[in-house]
């Protein structure tokens, strides 16, 4: 199997069988004037960059676990290292869009450098796609000519700022949008919400805390058949919390039961709960209640 590691700008064009790239560190691709050939079908490709992109169909690509399969336009977002699959060819007009790619290096000494990894959505599966209003497509659209226009601009020394603030103005466009398409989903959202309850509760009913230790969001993102990340903002979205702390307020009421119903010390309870460690339940149990878990033993 063929594997394309694609570590420029320049590199990239050349697989896509496009003309050399305006500006080293980023490029707007025109979807609709790439291909796939049969040969590049079913290979492996690892960009070294992020990308954004805006496509009206499927486009027979994997990442992650699932296909990048649809019949209506989303953006999607990926992070430099993720590794793609072709899984159909496609020739130049059967799809259109466009994809922004843009080199860490084009955001290093900047704002938005040390701010990137908030955009938690360069970590959700295809199947968490954003899906756009007509409006909101429009917006997108003209953020990324602004982006296009600049580069192709005579660079100064003010190219790279305007750039890059263009590119952060699009992420926070995407941010305001998949909250509008959280808000939407509420019955799903809702339903994720219980599942979530329930197999946190059963998690422990069955004693699995024995056997797997403690739970982590990646278990229960699972169940739902979401990505940890989409799963974790969907949460802080509909409760006002993340599941970690979900997952360990659960646990600190597990263990007020315990030093209350038993006389277990403290280190067996802490393993009974699933820690590997007793210093670490002694640590969260403080943090969360303001006493160690001798305290509470002794004063209630």
């Amino acid at each position: 199997m063929s594997v394309y590691k694609i570590g420029s700008i320049s590199h990239l064009h050349s697989l896509l069988g496009l003309p050399k790239p305006q500006h080293p560190l980023i490029s707007l691709v025109d979807v609709s004037k790439t291909q796939v050939t049969e040969e590049q079908v079913n290979a492996k490709v690892i960009y070294d960059f992020y990308m954004v992109s805006l496509k009206d169909k499927s486009c027979g690509m994997e990442y992650g676990r699932n296909s990048f399969d649809f019949d209506e336009g989303v953006m999607i977002f990926t992070a430099p290292g993720q590794v793609y699959t072709f899984t159909k060819p496609f020739k130049p007009g059967e799809i259109k869009g466009w994809m922004l790619f843009f080199h860490p290096d084009l955001i290093r000494n900047s704002h938005l450098s040390s701010q990137i990894d908030d955009y938690s959505f360069f970590n959700y599966d295809v199947i968490e796609a954003l899906h756009l209003s007509e409006y909101e497509e429009r917006t997108m659209n003209a953020t990324v000519d602004q982006i296009k226009n600049e580069y192709q601009q005579r660079i100064d020394n003010h190219s790279q700022r305007v750039i890059v603030s263009n590119i952060e103005l699009l992420l926070n466009y995407s941010l305001r949008y998949y909250e509008r398409q959280f808000n939407t989903r509420v019955s799903q959202s809702r339903d994720v919400i219980a599942v979530f309850e329930r197999e946190l509760k059963s998690y422990f009913n069955s004693q699995k805390n024995l056997e797997l230790g403690l739970p982590d969001v990646k278990y229960f993102a699972n169940i739902s058949h979401l990505s940890p990340h989409y799963f974790s903002d969907l949460v802080k979205k509909e409760t006002g919390r993340t599941p970690k702390g979900h997952i360990n307020d659960y646990v600190i009421e597990l263990a007020k039961n315990r030093l209350l119903s038993s006389d277990h010390s403290v280190s067996e309870i802490a393993y009974e709960l699933g820690f590997n460690y007793p210093h670490y339940f002694t640590r969260l149990f403080k943090s969360k209640t303001g006493q160690t878990p001798i305290e509470y033993r002794n004063l209630n």
